[in-house]
């Protein structure tokens, strides 16, 4: 059974009514003072970026299609018994192409030059100055974490 509630405690809980108005009208205020983050200018130029991403396309994803299709390929070897593959092969193939997929990330992100002009083909030569960059880029985090240690 449930205890009877004095009236003082029911006349406390009593809801208070806003209008419509005063209530968005606050939330009108409160929207009004919002400021918009100023965007930073330090990163990657969009220029670099999209030639960091022909790049990946080319070095990471032929290779990992190649990778995926790989399985595709040996099911149907061996369902239509033109030969018959181990399955250890299958799988060992599959990882020596998704390893280079790994290696092309890498390479079309080092390779991408900085500059407005293109630069060469592979862009061997801007390797390890981007290296660098990424060192750089690092190393005040380290420091920090040094000096706190």
């Amino acid at each position: 059974m449930k205890k009877k509630q004095s009236k003082k405690k029911t006349q406390n809980r009593k809801k208070k009514n806003f209008s419509d108005k005063t209530s968005f009208a606050n939330l009108e205020r409160t929207s009004n003072t919002v400021t918009t983050p100023k965007r930073s200018t330090s990163g990657i130029p969009k220029y670099v970026a999209d030639r960091m991403a022909r790049r990946i396309f080319f070095t990471a994803g032929i290779p990992t299609i190649l990778g995926m299709s790989v399985f595709i390929v040996s099911y149907i070897i061996v369902t239509r018994n033109i030969a018959e593959i181990p399955p250890s092969s299958t799988i060992a193939i599959s990882a020596l192409f998704f390893l280079l997929g790994l290696a092309g990330l890498s390479f079309g992100i080092l390779s991408a030059s900085w500059d407005k002009e293109p630069g060469s083909f592979f862009g061997i030569e801007n390797i390890p100055m981007n290296i660098q960059r990424a060192k750089d880029a690092f190393k005040p985090a380290t420091q920090n974490f040094e000096e706190n240690s």
